[in-house]
């Protein structure tokens, strides 16, 4: 497993963010300013997760997802 930072076209992800947040204009509020992140396994995305840093020194989950049908441990480990 690889998690790795997306810096951009992070829009291409837009299925995943949709799991979390079910309307598109919302993602695009913090989309562009969010620090993203994807979890990688055996080649193919799995979850993603968004941050934002929030007055200086808060940071805030925007948006976190993960495919339906990696949402259970064992379906990970078992791949």
């Amino acid at each position: 497993m690889e998690i790795k930072e997306i810096k951009s076209n992070k829009k291409q992800y837009i299925d995943l963010l949709l799991l979390a947040d079910e309307q598109e204009s919302m993602i695009d509020r913090y989309l562009e300013r969010g620090i993203m992140y994807i979890l990688i396994d055996k080649g193919k995305v799995r979850s993603e997760c968004v941050i934002t840093v929030e007055n200086g020194n808060t940071v805030e989950i925007k948006n976190i997802a993960t495919y339906p049908e990696d949402q259970k441990l064992s379906n990970l480990l078992c791949k």
